[in-house]
């Protein structure tokens, strides 16, 4: 999955667009990279003289990458993904501009309308950040209206 098909199926766009590509999507889990650069707006004030990656934005690049995931379960209808809440966050290793960040996003269990998912961010092999998420889409009938 390219940039554009990316953005075809999440809301997101630059400056919050925090997955670069898919390179790997299965019914159960998702493998997916974001290059780091230091043109980054959040290095503007995140530790501008020593740039590193904030630990919410490796959170959050996780959380989208189990929304492009989880795209297969709303297809056809019109939905947007939902970041409903985290358990065992860990942050193993700083990420700094240059790296590229690894997502792997695997679902562990189907809880209704709602999943809970393992996901990781590595950097060259090593485990950078990893946590338990739970994620849930949103579906609109085609009565609501929204933007």
């Amino acid at each position: 999955m390219n940039i554009d098909e990316i953005k075809s199926v999440i809301p997101h766009r630059y400056p919050f667009l925090m997955v670069d590509r898919v390179i790997r999507l299965e019914p159960e889990k998702i493998e997916a990279y974001k290059n780091v650069t230091i043109n980054e707006p959040y290095f503007q004030g995140h530790y501008p003289h020593y740039p590193i990656v904030p630990a919410v934005l490796q959170l959050e690049g996780i959380a989208q990458t189990a929304a492009l995931l989880l795209h297969g379960t709303y297809q056809g209808k019109e939905g947007i993904p939902l970041f409903l809440g985290i358990d065992s966050a860990r942050f193993l290793r700083e990420i700094r501009p240059g790296d590229r960040m690894d997502y792997f996003v695997e679902i562990k269990q189907k809880m209704g309308d709602f999943y809970k998912v393992n996901g990781q961010v590595l950097v060259d092999g090593e485990i950078a950040a990893k946590c338990t998420l739970f994620v849930g889409v949103k579906l609109f009938d085609q009565s609501e209206e929204h933007v």
